[in-house]
């Protein structure tokens, strides 16, 4: 890997953006290099959760702008495919089988706030700042804004994405972007803590089938998403890690993840 460093540990699989002297902006290596990773991490059995952290002072500063300059020069054709996998990096992290946190110990822009806040849990040091800046450069918002609106509501949304103004950690906890903000030196540690409770504690296949019931049921009329969350409840009951959880709890003894 180029622009990232990848390691698991512990059930863990750490996820670490490599571009400081670029402050980890992304351009289309890291992200076909994320991509890869995140398909290494959910085929990985031994891998329950997935911590995305950064090396530097940013967290990362959204799209390269050399190489935003770079792409004007691009075919429409080419354009789109560079577009799509952007595309597929998000709904990947978004739909992975696997429990995704962001630990953001640095500034998260644009697309980089994009990427910390498609993760199911984003956890941040208090120097951060979040925000959505393309409308300051001419560009748009357009692919992040799909899972913002999804996540802090369409009000909420169009005041970060049409602003392009910066805020803080505590503002973004309170808007809902970040679940809980730790003092720098014991962000990793806290970060660390939280996952392997989750992967220690907690049924993979269950967190797995409950991510992707979020996931589908927004877009599903209320009959249907009844419908397929009754599907669900009966899929669920057949699993193995049903029966063990169940048979353990009854039985008092612990259960072993």
């Amino acid at each position: 890997m180029e622009t990232l460093i990848y390691h698991t540990e512990n059930r863990i699989a750490y996820v670490t953006l490599n571009r400081p002297e670029k402050r980890n902006a992304l351009n289309a290596l890291l992200v076909q290099e994320l991509l890869q990773v995140f398909d290494d991490a959910e085929n990985d059995p031994h891998v329950a959760v997935v911590v995305v952290k950064a090396n530097g002072e940013a967290f990362c500063a959204g799209a390269d702008l050399g190489y935003l300059q770079e792409l004007q020069n691009f075919s429409f054709d080419e354009n789109v495919k560079d577009s799509t996998r952007l595309k597929e990096l998000f709904y990947r992290i978004y739909t992975l089988k696997k429990i995704v946190i962001a630990q953001v110990q640095g500034h998260a822009l644009a697309g980089g706030c994009g990427l910390a806040n498609v993760c199911d849990f984003t956890f941040s040091a208090p120097e951060a700042k979040f925000g959505y800046t393309e409308v300051k450069i001419g560009f748009i918002p357009a692919i992040v804004m799909v899972f913002l609106i999804r996540k802090i509501g369409e009000a909420r949304a169009k005041q970060l994405l049409l602003s392009g103004d910066l805020i803080s950690a505590d503002d973004a906890r309170q808007l809902g972007l970040v679940h809980n903000v730790f003092h720098r030196d014991s962000l990793e540690k806290e970060v660390t803590l939280f996952a392997t409770k989750l992967a220690t504690t907690n049924s993979g296949n269950s967190m797995m089938m409950t991510k992707q019931m979020v996931a589908q049921i927004q877009s599903m009329p209320l009959e249907e998403a009844l419908t397929y969350a009754a599907q669900m409840n009966v899929a669920a009951r057949g699993t193995d890690d049903c029966k063990k959880g169940i048979a353990a709890f009854l039985n008092k003894e612990k259960i072993a993840w």
